[in-house]
């Protein structure tokens, strides 16, 4: 192929056409086919990515943007070939602007790294969702996590990208300021766009100061839905929890042997409360009461560094602890997002039909903003479980969809869900195409993603 032999030129033997460099670079974590690039490119600056991107575009051979393999929707994957721009190489910190609270880092930061590096400033950045994303693939992805119910998501805290876009130039999509009504919101078309649009190269974002008190604690309930109703009162009552992560008894389950606890086997809220000494301790208190009156408790407490490490990696570690339980089948991850008042109808219509149809579907979700996962275990090689699987899993989203939701809250569409995009948005998404061909006319930007055309 013409482009990689002009691309190695450029990059030299920082050009990989090796096989198992290409298939790691061209499937994730779930059962969305893979397919791998032609090469995989690990670049070091912005005008490298420039220079590797005008070579494809006079090819007409495919850019596929790549951060750390995180992604769960088949967004990097490489259908018609092309180039893997792998930019975990670009992983410097820019710039830390601690008076006006932001920050500029290169796409291949992660999210731990930038954090490490800003703890002796007393600030922190708080979009967590899980995995050691790169800012870059969070941006793409418009990640949430975790601490979205009360820091929001890469939406809220992304004050500009920098990017290669498919014609080869390079923009800017914004300034420092907090806020601008200059033109359009060029930040929030990329913030989300699965590098379809462009390359995000760089990253402003907005920080926060390390709060002074962290409680965390876990909550048992006799069940999902009093889980889902106290979080609904404690979003209601505008109680400002930090985190609020609902763990059905399944993954408490795979917790207590994978994350070696002793949680009390039954649907569970993680907490966290951020504020003054007083003000975080006011704020559980006030959540213990919800959850007392709702038939929950008793409440265990980790105010230690190492305790609340602890239990935040246990949930962070859900997917493989659920996985260990269930060896020689494949994980089908997803998630949705519904009003928070249809969250607990959602959540137990989505249980009643998985145990309808026999299958194994533990429930894990970011419950403070409606957002929740399932991650279905399958054998592929028995059609009828890959057939009552696919039904349960039409079926979720378009629950989801009816109640006023939507087919992802936070894994993006990537490859997985296109077809999905029309149900939710209809005559919008025309409008959405529309963009990609005025962008990137030759659909060289990860092409069979996200608003394909």
């Amino acid at each position: 192929m013409q482009a990689v032999a002009e691309v190695r030129e450029v990059l030299g033997d920082r050009l990989s056409t090796a096989a198992a460099v290409r298939e790691q670079h061209g499937k994730d974590q779930t059962w969305n086919p893979g397919a791998p690039p032609d090469a995989v490119a690990f670049v070091q600056n912005t005008g490298e990515v420039q220079r590797i991107v005008a070579i494809c575009g006079k090819y007409d051979t495919p850019v596929i943007a790549y951060g750390t393999g995180t992604s769960l929707e088949g967004h990097f994957t490489a259908p018609f070939g092309g180039i893997s721009i792998d930019l975990s190489g670009m992983n410097r910190i820019l710039e830390v602007n601690a008076a006006d609270l932001d920050c500029r880092v290169e796409a291949g930061v992660t999210r731990k790294q930038l954090n490490v590096h800003l703890r002796d400033q007393g600030l922190f950045f708080p979009v967590d969702p899980g995995a050691d994303a790169s800012l870059g693939g969070m941006t793409a992805t418009r990640a949430s996590g975790t601490n979205a119910v009360r820091y929001g998501t890469m939406r809220e805290n992304v004050l500009n990208v920098t990017a290669v876009m498919a014609n080869g130039e390079i923009i800017r999509t914004g300034s420092r300021a907090k806020k601008s009504s200059a033109g359009y919101d060029l930040t929030r078309l990329l913030v989300g766009s699965e590098g379809t649009l462009g390359v995000i190269t760089e990253v402003a974002l907005r920080l926060y100061g390390i709060p002074e008190s962290i409680v965390a604690a876990v909550c048992p309930f006799p069940s999902v839905e009093a889980c889902c109703n106290a979080t609904i009162t404690a979003i209601q009552m505008g109680l400002p929890v930090a985190r609020i992560e609902l763990v059905d008894a399944e993954h408490v389950k795979a917790f207590n042997a994978y994350s070696h606890l002793d949680l009390a086997v039954s649907p569970t809220l993680f907490l966290e409360f951020h504020g003054t000494v007083a003000s975080a301790r006011e704020q559980a208190e006030t959540f213990a009461a919800i959850a007392e009156d709702l038939g929950g408790g008793p409440y265990r407490w980790a105010e230690k560094e190492e305790d609340r490490q602890k239990l935040w990696q246990a949930r962070h570690d859900a997917f493989w602890a659920t996985r260990s339980l269930m060896p020689g089948k494949d994980a089908f991850a997803t998630d949705v997002c519904v009003p928070i008042s249809r969250l607990a109808e959602c959540v137990t219509d989505t249980q009643a039909d998985l145990a309808a149809h026999g299958l194994y579907g533990p429930i894990v979700g970011h419950v403070g903003d409606g957002n929740f996962h399932v991650v279905l275990y399958c054998n592929r090689s028995d059609p009828d479980e890959v057939a009552r699987v696919k039904g349960v899993y039409g079926r979720l989203i378009d629950r989801a969809i009816a109640m006023g939701g939507t087919c992802t809250g936070e894994h993006g569409i990537g490859s997985g869900k296109v077809a999905y995009l029309e149900r939710e948005h209809g005559p919008a998404l025309a409008f959405m195409r529309d963009i990609k061909r005025a962008l990137d006319p030759k659909n060289i930007m990860n092409p069979g993603k996200n608003a394909a055309f």
